[in-house]
């Protein structure tokens, strides 16, 4: 079941409630940072060099940031898993969502198993295997992946597949 963050109820339980079990954001490689501002002073050098009048340096340090922006937008995906407090107090409670930042959240209750992906099956799994109903959050710089596999038969999405560089503490 994927629910937009749109949509959630006002009977919705207080997100101050929960806590935080897991939590997970998808960074690049540091190598990809310096090469993406390399590119960025590299196309700010070739625009400088393209008008005249104005310093090469100048669209240098403009295009810098626009490097790291880009950066920035490729590790915008955080993975969390939240637990709602329950009397029992046990941690692996079902109460509690799976949430992927500004995409989706999945409740607890609907997950029926979960089976880490190494990097060795990653091109079956994301391949010839993948369902085309799948809610598929996978970043290509990231080898190991989650698949979690919902028991909801109202919701058409058979299972999901998240990156993960640390897959044994998202299924914990």
């Amino acid at each position: 079941m994927v629910v937009s963050n749109a949509s959630r109820s006002p009977a919705a339980p207080n997100p101050a409630a929960t806590t935080v079990a897991y939590t997970e954001r998808l960074w690049i490689p540091i190598w990809w940072w310096v090469a993406a501002l390399a590119v960025g002073a590299l196309i700010g050098y070739e625009i400088g060099l393209a008008v005249r009048g104005v310093p090469a340096w100048v669209f240098i340090v403009a295009m810098v940031p626009v490097a790291a922006a880009a950066c920035l937008w490729l590790c915008r995906e955080q993975i969390s898993v939240s637990h709602e407090p329950t009397a029992d107090a046990d941690p692996r409670s079902p109460l509690g969502t799976l949430d992927i930042k500004g995409r989706a959240h999945l409740p607890l209750s609907a997950i029926s198993r979960t089976v880490s992906v190494p990097a060795s099956a990653r091109s079956a799994a994301m391949g010839r295997q993948l369902d085309p109903e799948a809610f598929v959050a996978q970043r290509t710089w990231i080898k190991t992946m989650v698949l979690i596999v919902l028991d909801d038969p109202t919701d058409p999405t058979p299972y999901w597949l998240v990156s993960s560089r640390n897959p044994d503490k998202l299924m914990a």
